[in-house]
């Protein structure tokens, strides 16, 4: 930040004596730093203080900006406002130099050398009768004062920068009314004819309630009066203010464009097609999920006997979920989990409680599982009948006892001292290392606080660190874990070692909350640029500029990740959690072979139809080899169970039909073909519901479902994928039904669902136009009008057979009658 000014009594909004004596402060003391806007803020008390730290914080950068602009004013445009001020008030006998004007603002605003000060109408006044320099720096003050008095979002509030006291003074008004009324007549400030006194008020008139508001104003329309370290510093404290804003707890994901983030960067330098090839077995891979604690219990009482290690899973059960047509078995809570995160859920009521799945120790087999010998049992036999083991990855962070806290501490994010002044660490120690202490905050005991550090103490040196919480900005930090520091070089390179370790293991892998680790979110959240920040509490103090970020990080982690894997272990299939419009980037621009498709859960649950065949014919537009990569879910573990979305009935299962036949990887959710409705924690060992397997549910499935699953190779891929219109008898089109071809080889399917409550009648003819393509039905199911004089078929769900006139098929396409939430998988043509 520049000098400004010279002599100025205070250095921004000056502290009221009666807060500086209540919260034991200094007049020097600089709130406008963050980490003192904390301690004020904390120092207030209240139960809902006026101010949050970035505020507070606010308020200083303001002042400071006030007193800038009124020395530029002295400089550029009245140099000699100041000596008429000296002028008048020396001429008017209700506003002179006495010791009882002066001694009433400083009584009220005392300067660090008037508060302690015994002589104040001696040797400390004459130093203003005798120095217009010092007059001059007090009048600032003035100023500042009668702002702060005409800004509602300062008056009054906790008495910090008004007092109600002063305010009643006749001194008070008359001095106001003569300095606002000699800067009316004064020369105007810059180039807007505003006297200077209309320019600095202009930001709270506008904006009387938010202090944001104000510093957002300043920032779009006094840049060129403030120049760059002005500016910056501005940023920046929109940042703070944005950080005290917090998240609402426990929001819901709410579905946005997954071409988002690619069709933003299409055409530029960084949009490099990275496509990651297919291995054969690739696309045909049916996902599905199950919590490995609870499915081992689930699994013991099934087969009554005891079933707690990997390799006690029956043969049988296996058997049973390839003959379901599963070919992948996505294992949740595999790897050794850390034993603070237990401890933590324990302490606050959770008897029951097993760490969190994703609060890890390492990346071995958990003991409890049976360990490595265990898993290898088990991956062996999955072999057999053709299931792939699929494991998670969880680079973003570690657990908050682990190996590398332990033993690497500075590959976390970390600061020396805690970032709050209400922070306190008296709880248990969660280490079962003697040689380090890891303490949780304390009020996330008593759920008062969500703290974003814990404290890490060395016992051999008594040093300590105070280690983020991993956060994706979006709730409350994930208090049972260690947030990793991806600026660090050798940390990535550990993370890829742990991935290929992982790799080697298990050919599926699913990288959790993958879209933090793409350089726009870790800079976002952990280095955000000045302007940007705002996601994670303190953590725009170590904001970069793009430049220095590039620097630190120039390439993307997940590039180095797939080139990695591709190179040293290639047989495996990559799969990301990845939301925030980042799906298409991760599959196109990345190399991930699979990436989440949240849309295809929350819009076909929402009867978001209209929307979501736009989406579909958005994908095709920009590149339809994205649509193959879609990981496509009615449920994932951290969502309400699909029958609880669903129900069990006609829309389920056509949105089932939708999961088994649109291009990509279909996963299905634990619990979800026998239509369990409990919804698994991560910190379960158990099912606590009572649920018995739905038998009626399940032979639906096998009639209907399972099938189609059989036939992936039929509709998995997207070369030969077509979206079809359902056009009603006026000619428009219903787009409340899903209509698709796909081909493979001599086979064919044409697939209709009708997601919507009530009955439709209409045909299916022509594609909708690609980039201004359409083709006939015919043509997209490989037939021909020379194929002879009838077509015959069949519906996959029904068993129905159908005969069609061979011309009439070619020229209008196929006529269907709908139900609410009926369907149809047209195939054997």
């Amino acid at each position: 930040m520049p000098q400004i000014a010279a002599n100025p009594a205070h250095n921004t909004f000056p502290l009221t004596r009666q807060a500086l004596d209540r919260l034991s402060l200094t007049p020097e003391f600089d709130y406008l730093d963050p980490d003192n806007a904390r301690l004020l803020n904390n120092r207030l008390k209240a139960p809902l203080p006026a101010y949050t730290p970035g505020e507070i914080s606010a308020v200083g950068l303001i002042g400071k900006i006030y007193l800038r602009v009124i020395d530029l004013y002295l400089i550029d445009s009245s140099p000699t406002a100041f000596r008429d001020l000296d002028k008048m008030l020396q001429s008017d006998p209700g506003s002179n130099y006495s010791d009882s004007i002066i001694n009433l603002f400083l009584d009220h605003f005392p300067t660090s050398l008037s508060r302690f000060s015994h002589a104040r109408s001696d040797e400390y006044l004459l130093s203003f009768s005798g120095s217009p320099a010092n007059r001059h720096g007090l009048y600032k003050s003035f100023l500042l004062i009668f702002m702060a008095d005409s800004n509602q979002a300062m008056r009054n509030k906790d008495h910090l920068f008004t007092d109600p006291e002063l305010l009643q003074s006749p001194h008070y008004s008359i001095l106001r009314t003569a300095i606002f009324g000699l800067f009316a007549d004064q020369p105007s400030f810059a180039s807007g004819g505003k006297s200077l006194i209309e320019f600095l008020i202009e930001p709270a008139l506008l904006h009387p309630d938010s202090l944001y508001d104000q510093l957002e104003f300043i920032r779009q329309n006094w840049a060129p009066v403030l120049g760059d370290d002005y500016l910056l510093a501005l940023l920046k404290t929109l940042d703070y203010i944005k950080e005290g804003r917090g998240h609402p707890s426990g929001s819901k994901a709410i579905p946005q464009d997954p071409l988002g983030f690619s069709l933003a960067s299409y055409q530029t330098e960084n949009d490099q097609i990275r496509f990651s090839a297919d291995l054969d077995w690739m696309p045909n891979v049916i996902l599905l999920a199950k919590n490995i604690f609870v499915w081992l219990d689930q699994l013991s009482k099934e087969y009554q006997t005891s079933i707690y290690q990997l390799c006690h899973i029956p043969d049988q059960e296996l058997e049973k979920l390839s003959s379901w047509g599963i070919t992948g078995l996505w294992l949740i809570g595999l790897w050794q989990r850390s034993s603070a995160s237990q401890k933590i859920k324990q302490i606050c009521g959770n008897l029951d409680a097993v760490p969190s799945a994703y609060s890890l120790y390492d990346y071995s087999i958990s003991d409890s599982l049976g360990g490595e010998e265990a898993y290898q049992d088990l991956s062996n036999r999955a072999a057999r009948f053709n299931i792939r083991l699929a494991a998670d990855m969880v680079p973003n962070h570690m657990g908050i006892y682990s190996n590398w806290v332990i033993e690497h501490p500075d590959w976390f994010l970390s600061v020396n001292k805690p970032p709050f002044p209400g922070y306190s660490f008296n709880g248990p120690d969660l280490s079962e290392d003697q040689r380090v202490g890891i303490f949780l905050e304390d009020h996330y005991y008593d759920k008062t606080d969500a703290a974003v550090v814990f404290k890490r103490l060395d016992r051999h040196t008594s040093s300590e660190k105070f280690i983020y919480h991993g956060n994706d900005g979006t709730s409350m930090p994930w208090n049972d874990t260690a947030q990793l520091d991806f600026l660090n070089p050798e940390v990535r390179e550990a993370v890829i070692q742990n991935i290929l370790h992982v790799a080697k293991k298990f050919p599926i892998i699913r990288f959790d909350a993958a879209m933090t680790l793409t350089k726009k979110h870790i800079q976002r959240l952990w280095f955000p640029e000045p302007g940007s920040g705002g996601a994670i509490p303190t953590r725009s103090e170590f904001g970069l500029n793009k430049t220095d970020f590039n620097r630190l990080m120039p390439k993307e982690f997940w590039l180095e990740v797939v080139d990695r894997v591709a190179s040293e272990a290639p047989d495996t299939l990559l799969l990301a959690e990845a939301f925030w419009m980042m799906e298409g980037y991760f599959v196109r621009n990345l190399g991930m072979h699979r990436v989440y498709n949240s849309a295809f859960m929350h819009m076909l649950r929402d009867e978001d139809n209209k929307k979501y065949r736009g989406l579909i014919i958005k994908t095709l537009e920009y590149d339809p080899q994205i649509l193959k990569r879609y990981v496509n879910f009615m449920n994932n573990p951290d969502e309400d169970t699909a029958i609880s979305q669903y129900g069990t009935d006609g829309k389920y299962f056509g949105v089932c039909v939708l999961l088994s036949t649109l291009p990509g990887l279909p996963m299905f959710g634990h619990g979800q073909v026998e239509g369990f409705s409990e919804k698994y924690g991560m910190e379960y060992q158990r099912a606590y519901y009572n649920e018995e397997p739905n038998q009626g549910l399940i032979e639906r499935h096998q009639r209907e479902i399972f099938p189609l699953l059989h036939k992936r190779y039929l509709f998995a891929d997207v070369d030969n994928f077509a979206l079809f219109d359902f056009v009603v008898d006026n000619g428009s089109f219903n787009e409340n039904v899903f209509a698709f071809t796909n081909r493979f080889g001599s086979e064919s399917a044409l697939v209709v669902f009708h997601n919507k409550w009530g009955d439709t009648s209409g045909s299916v003819q022509r594609s909708v136009a690609i980039n201004g393509s359409s083709i006939r039905l015919i043509d997209a199911l490989g037939l021909s009008p020379d194929d002879g004089d009838f077509i015959l078929f069949r519906d996959q769900i029904s068993g129905l057979e159908y005969i069609s006139s061979l011309a009439e098929f070619s020229s209008s396409g196929i006529l269907i009658d709908l139900g609410a939430y009926d369907y149809r998988v047209f195939v054997d043509f």
